[in-house]
């Protein structure tokens, strides 16, 4: 299990990364999100040890983290890694055999995944003639070779085909099923809301929100979209009522507790018929505004 204790990061004057705590579980994928400048990239760059903490810590299955636990991490930087006027297998071969493959395992296992990914005919293509989602199957496939105890992958996905992101998720799957927590970081956050276990928010360098899917949603504003057959413009005049929106009969309202909408459904009801009261559910995206506006 990957642990940060109050992770910071300061540039100066500027504090990029401040007192960053979340854990990553094994067995467990866990989603990294937030805007551009908002500390991912640093965090995970002190994960791996590229970077050193100004404070905080970070802690592999209880012990501070060492050089020989980072060896065994499977890394993808933000910026791609792969050297692009060599071959694509002989430099997957290379880079597994500095993760302590012997040669031919990791030559083997290199056209293995190359072959499941559809990179079968490009073995000896150098990396600079491969499309750039083609390009990036090939950074994943290096991050996940010789079997790494931990995944830390930045923007995995970007740039990939729908194809693509299912066949990736499928092997990061089959990581975690292993036992070997992940954590990526990504901006397509309907993709995050599928795949992770747990979901980090980072906003100006700090967690400002943590947990399931499930848990961010239960935590959002309560909110209920009332449908009636006729004028809803009744609605603003409400004792703890929030009206977000109204277009005649429809209105979306944010009730101070579940309370105060049983109450407004039965004035709704009273004032004659309902064709829709239901509770909204948030989309990941809704949430991330509302916790990092």
């Amino acid at each position: 299990m990957l642990e940060l204790h109050g992770l910071s990061r300061s540039y100066g004057e500027h504090r990029a990364v401040d007192e960053v705590s979340f854990t990553v579980p094994d067995g467990r994928m866990v989603g990294f999100v937030g805007g551009n400048g908002a500390g991912k990239t640093t965090t995970m760059r002190m994960i791996m040890g590229v970077l050193a903490p100004t404070a905080g810590e970070v802690r592999w299955d209880g012990e501070p983290v060492t050089r020989a636990d980072r060896v065994r991490f499977g890394y993808m930087p933000e910026e791609r890694g792969l050297y692009p006027k060599q071959p694509v297998l002989a430099q997957l071969t290379y880079l597994g055999q500095l993760h302590g493959m012997p040669q031919a395992d990791a030559r083997q296992r290199s056209e293995e995944l190359l072959t499941r990914f559809g990179l079968g005919e490009r073995l000896t293509s150098k990396v600079e003639t491969l499309s750039l989602g083609n390009q990036q199957r090939a950074q994943i496939i290096a991050s996940v070779l010789g079997d790494p105890k931990m995944l830390v992958l930045d923007e995995p996905f970007s740039g990939l085909d729908p194809a693509a992101v299912d066949q990736m998720s499928a092997l990061l799957r089959e990581h975690t099923a292993n036992g070997t927590p992940v954590l990526f970081s990504s901006h397509q956050l309907d993709l995050v809301d599928r795949l992770c276990d747990s979901i980090v928010v980072l906003h100006a360098g700090r967690v400002v929100a943590h947990g399931t899917s499930e848990d961010l949603r239960a935590s959002a504003p309560l909110r209920y979209r009332l449908v009636t057959t006729g004028d809803t413009g009744w609605v603003r005049g409400a004792a703890g009522v929030q009206v977000i929106d109204l277009d005649g009969p429809s209105a979306l309202i944010q009730p101070e507790d579940e309370a105060t909408a049983e109450r407004l459904l039965a004035d709704a009801v009273a004032r004659g018929g309902v064709r829709e009261f239901s509770r909204i559910r948030p989309t990941l995206s809704e949430i991330y505004r509302e916790v990092a506006a």
